[in-house]
């Protein structure tokens, strides 16, 4: 892990061809981020009608936010945002976008992590995402625990290269950031 960057991305802030946009209504999974990572994820079609871009990148792992629009009944809706149903809740995120090697996935999926705790599910739940960077691409892995140990280290990279001021999910991203919370 040594090798690898803790914070990426320019002080000023994500550069082009950031921000790449997606959502979608989430959806179940695998199953594995909880149960066997103990990193939950959230899970958005891969689409390439709706997000074209996404054929053209590399698999891996990307950082960026996410909005979530929970329901005003969800128990995980953060109290200082509207109790409107529609309205979205911004949180950070790490995903990967890939086939997942570890697991031999045939299908290319966009598996979701948002850095937040949440107690509750949120299937049907429509999300945003801002990817506003890239850590690293894919690859397999000799055991669960090396896996797990750097999905852990891309969430440490992913929080310490959001928390520096350029890097707001309404900074520099322009009508995005408007697209990014605007109600459904």
């Amino acid at each position: 892990m040594a090798s690898r960057p803790q914070i990426i991305g320019p002080e000023a802030g994500p550069e082009k061809p950031y921000p790449y946009k997606m959502e979608g209504k989430v959806i179940s999974g695998f199953g594995r981020g909880s149960k066997e990572l103990g990193i939950p994820t959230a899970n958005l079609p891969v689409d390439d009608a709706l997000t074209p871009w996404i054929a053209n990148i590399p698999s891996g792992v990307y950082f960026g936010y996410a909005s979530l629009a929970l329901p005003a009944s969800h128990p995980d809706k953060p109290p200082s945002s509207s109790a409107a149903d529609g309205a979205f809740s911004v949180f950070p995120m790490v995903m990967s976008i890939g086939y997942n090697p570890f697991y031999k996935n045939t299908v290319r999926s966009a598996e979701v992590h948002i850095l937040h705790k949440f107690g509750h599910d949120f299937y049907d739940a429509h999300m945003r995402l801002l990817i506003l960077g890239f850590i690293r691409e894919e690859k397999d892995y000799k055991s669960l625990e090396a896996l797990i140990e750097d999905i852990n280290f891309d969430c440490e990279v992913a929080k310490k290269s959001l928390a520096r001021e350029a890097w707001g999910w309404d900074k520099g991203v322009g009508e995005d950031a408007e697209w990014f919370v605007k109600p459904l």
